[in-house]
């Protein structure tokens, strides 16, 4: 049975997922082959590969704010452009993340059997059972190790940076583009791995504390960190370390801190390279292991994947099945290969980032409500969109054509397992429906209520009587001019039903009502209201009249709110007066109510409104 994952990451757990994602085998192996690439320029290729990052950085946080739910990217692409593609995000993400960790898991491993002398796949296996029992504990305690190690992690690097910044010899640095300004934008396609752990965090963000700003803030002070450190340590890498030794190194860092600090900082760094290891095969366990939720959520895997434990609130089913393929691949796997291709697919994950970013904008779903909003849209995606393909050509055609591969048994999958059985509609769909036939028949309201309820769970609201009262509400969207008797003749004959009352009765009172004083209350606003006799009886209907309800003295009414009441729901009746006023008066809310594309868009309009609740 599906329960709710515990919320237990802080912004500081959110900082450390991210950072410790990224900082391991991109700062302490990839340098000096990096180097021998681009010489010097690696500094760039560096900043460069972050740079890239900065458009799906934005669009992630965006998103994730809007939708915090378990799965991450592969959620939101899912949700974007349909099942089809969202079982290739979810078995690509899910596969790059597992490899990315056990890759950390062998790095731990080698440095480990120099002290140990126990053979490495043995040692790497050991450190992974470890870290699935952490992660089956819960995600509290995996993030609160996480925060221990990447703080530990950046204070020996602090020190490396100091200390080493005194012995740099500014000789090393001349010629700075030793190979010239291609090779160095080619390397930054190299070390783009280095930062492919940046936005996993946001598999985590259905288990994130106030999601809305720790994410995004978490996130963009994750890469700034991130990019800084790369770039001091490499600084100081290159300028203490014979050229020559460091195109062949393997260890670059800690052979840099050997040359100024001897063997005891030397000793110190390889802890350093330890716990950076650790932090990256941790943070893959624990953000890898979201993915199967999240796609079995969606009926793309057996519902098993989305068992949570009662005591840890943990996916166990998920965790164990993601540890069991990481030591799969730590026992049979040559991963390096495996590793560049997981990297080529993460790149086509976030080009498709930003692209559903857009799908989402230009859909106009008015249950799309991102706490965070990706400034300067959509020139930044496009630019993310086409840096991505710039770094997937930097790859070349082998590790394309593997790629290729990989999306392909994700399409046989989607074939022969989840097409029966997805029924996910997309915002692509809600795109083309604005853009070519407006038929509505051609939309389902599966991804409007989705996303509603998403909102309601994120900003936790409270469900009182008034916004019980809106669900249960029938709602009337009128293309033409109606006069007011029209109207409520029309509202009288569809609230009869359920009041069960005549409806001549009731259009009398309307009508009565309105000749005491108007009920159009500002422009465009009418809130007709009558008293019935009776005990507890309670209803509201909603009109969206796109010509206009014609008023006496020429009044056009454009948003309408029909409330019905027996006399002893006079409190109630005050309420939902007060909850109206309230949601009416928001500056965008005449702007929503005309852009709505359906019935259900109108209700999510009112249900999600900000407003005093109680």
């Amino acid at each position: 049975m599906e329960r709710d994952l515990k919320k237990g990451l802080t912004f500081l757990d959110v900082f450390c997922v991210a950072t410790g994602a990224m900082i391991s085998s991109g700062l302490f192996i990839l340098p000096g082959l990096a180097f021998d690439k681009a010489g010097p320029a690696v500094i760039l290729s560096y900043l460069i590969a972050g740079i890239f990052c900065i458009p799906t950085l934005l669009s992630m946080a965006e998103l994730t704010t809007a939708m915090p739910k378990a799965g991450g990217d592969y959620f939101y692409i899912m949700r974007g452009f349909g099942p089809l593609l969202g079982t290739v995000a979810g078995f690509s993400t899910w596969l790059s993340l597992s490899l990315k960790g056990a890759f950390a898991l062998i790095g731990m491993g080698a440095y480990l059997s120099i002290i140990t002398h126990l053979p490495l796949n043995i040692i790497a296996l050991f450190c992974c059972l470890s870290f699935i029992v952490l992660n089956l504990i819960g995600v509290k305690e995996a993030g609160r190790f996480q925060v221990f190690l990447v703080l530990g992690l950046l204070g020996i690097l602090l020190g490396y940076v100091l200390w080493g910044m005194k012995t740099v010899n500014p000789v090393n640095f001349s010629p700075f583009f030793t190979r010239g300004l291609g090779p160095m934008f080619a390397t930054a396609s190299f070390v783009f791995i280095s930062y492919g752990g940046l936005t996993k965090v946001a598999a985590l963000a259905e288990e994130t504390k106030n999601p809305g700003k720790n994410l995004p803030l978490g996130m963009i002070l994750s890469l700034i960190v991130t990019s800084i450190f790369y770039a001091l340590v490499i600084f100081v890498t290159i300028g203490i370390l014979n050229p020559e030794r460091l195109k062949e190194t393997l260890t670059p860092i800690s052979d840099g801190a050997g040359v100024f600090g001897g063997d005891v900082l030397k000793m110190i760094i390889s802890v350093g390279a330890f716990l950076a290891f650790i932090s990256t095969a941790n943070s893959g366990i624990m953000t890898a292991s979201r993915y199967p939720l999240g796609m079995s959520r969606d009926k793309l895997l057996p519902a098993g994947f989305q068992k949570i434990s009662s005591k840890f609130k943990t996916p166990y089913i998920s965790i164990l099945f993601t540890g069991f393929f990481m030591i799969v691949a730590i026992l049979f796997l040559r991963l390096e290969l495996l590793v560049k291709v997981a990297s080529s697919v993460l790149i086509l994950l976030y080009i498709f980032a930003n692209l559903t970013l857009i799908l989402f904008r230009e859909s106009k779903i008015s249950s799309f409500r991102p706490k965070f909003y990706s400034p300067f849209y959509p020139y930044l995606q496009i630019l993310g969109i086409l840096g991505g393909f710039f770094l997937l050509i930097e790859m070349g055609t082998f590790i394309i054509f593997l790629t290729t591969a990989f999306l392909l048994l994700g399409i046989i999958w989607y074939k022969l397992y989840a097409q029966k059985r997805a029924t996910q509609d997309s915002a692509l769909i809600y795109v083309l429906e604005r853009l070519i036939a407006k038929d509505k028949e051609l939309v389902s309201d599966n991804l409007l209520t989705e996303l509603k309820d998403i909102v309601v769970q994120r900003d936790e609201v409270i469900k009182d009587k008034f916004h019980e009262l809106i669900e249960e509400s029938k709602v009337l969207d009128i293309e033409m001019p109606l006069k007011m008797e029209d109207f409520f003749k029309e509202v009288s004959d569809i609230l009869s039903t359920e009041l069960n009352l005549a409806s001549q009765e009731l259009f009398r009172k309307f009508v009565a009502r309105e000749k005491e004083s108007t009920t159009v209350i500002r422009k465009g606003l009418a809130i007709p209201h009558i008293v019935i006799e009776g005990k507890n009886i309670f209803k509201i209907a909603m009109a969206r009249a796109k010509a206009g309800i014609i008023f006496p003295e020429d009044k056009l009414a454009h948003i309408i709110f029909i409330l019905v009441g027996s006399s002893d729901e006079r409190n109630l009746h005050l309420k939902v007066l007060a909850a109206i006023a309230q949601i009416t008066q928001i500056p965008e809310f005449d702007k929503r109510w005309f852009e709505a594309t359906n019935k259900e868009e109108l209700k999510n309009i009112v249900l999600l409104a900000e407003r005093r609740r109680g």
